[in-house]
């Protein structure tokens, strides 16, 4: 078989009615769309109207605020940041930053820190350099004799 006998099955396409092409085609003159009015027209989408009645994104109730405060962090669980030691992308020697970890990969982009979990077994001893991170992180980190020091987040929005 070939490229160029390679074909549709007969009946799986359908050709496109071709509208305004006389009354004998059966869409012809109003082309299906009615008499006049705003719909018979073209470029008319009446988005969110249902005919009178009370519109859906009317009738549910406002729900929730956005906080212009918040802090939105990195999540590297410690299983992660191993990996990328034995892959040979973060330096040992070197303290654990947000730009390390974007450098490394393990961070696609840097956001307003670095919040390090506790999920995953770390062997190296590290320094790290981070906005947040939790218990069980630390208490992991601690026990290498590694040490971590807690930042104070910078919003991204104020960097750009």
């Amino acid at each position: 078989m070939k490229l160029n006998d390679i074909s549709d099955n007969p009946g799986s396409s359908k050709s496109r009615m071709r509208v305004g092409r006389g009354i004998g085609s059966g869409k012809g003159k109003t082309c299906g769309r009615g008499v006049k009015g705003q719909k018979a027209r073209t470029g008319v989408a009446i988005k969110g109207f249902e005919g009178g009645q009370m519109p859906i994104h009317r009738r549910l109730p406002k729900r929730g605020f956005w906080n212009p405060f918040s802090t939105d962090y990195n999540e590297v669980n410690l299983g992660r940041i191993q990996t990328a030691i034995d892959a040979g992308k973060l330096n040992v020697a070197l303290p654990v930053t947000i730009e390390a970890l974007v450098e490394a990969g393990v961070c696609a982009k840097a956001r307003d820190g670095v919040k390090i979990l506790g999920n995953g077994e770390l062997k190296a001893k590290l320094t790290f350099e981070v906005a947040s991170a939790s218990k069980t992180a630390v208490a992991a980190i601690e026990q290498l004799g590694g040490s971590i020091t807690l930042l104070k987040a910078q919003p991204a929005a104020a960097e750009a």
